[in-house]
């Protein structure tokens, strides 16, 4: 794993410490930080030109919902 995700599991597992047998609670957590990391990663560059930043802006949210959607975060 990259020191990233390895970052993420271990917030998830310290801010459940207190019932750590509740290993599905530390799992959806995990799962949701993957998924947003992941639409921070598509997020429009804001240095490009005003043309390529739209274009990138309207990808990125057809991406997003599309994401969202398939992992159940979004129900629209």
């Amino acid at each position: 794993m990259n020191e990233r995700v390895q970052e993420l599991w271990r917030a998830c597992v310290q801010k459940h410490t207190k019932d750590p047998m509740n290993w599905q609670t530390v799992a959806d957590e995990f799962a949701l930080l993957i998924v947003q990391e992941c639409l921070l990663a598509l997020e429009p560059d804001w240095y490009a030109s005003e043309i390529e930043y739209n274009v990138e802006q309207r990808l990125y949210h057809r991406s997003a919902d599309i994401i969202k959607r398939h992992f159940g975060i979004d129900k629209t």
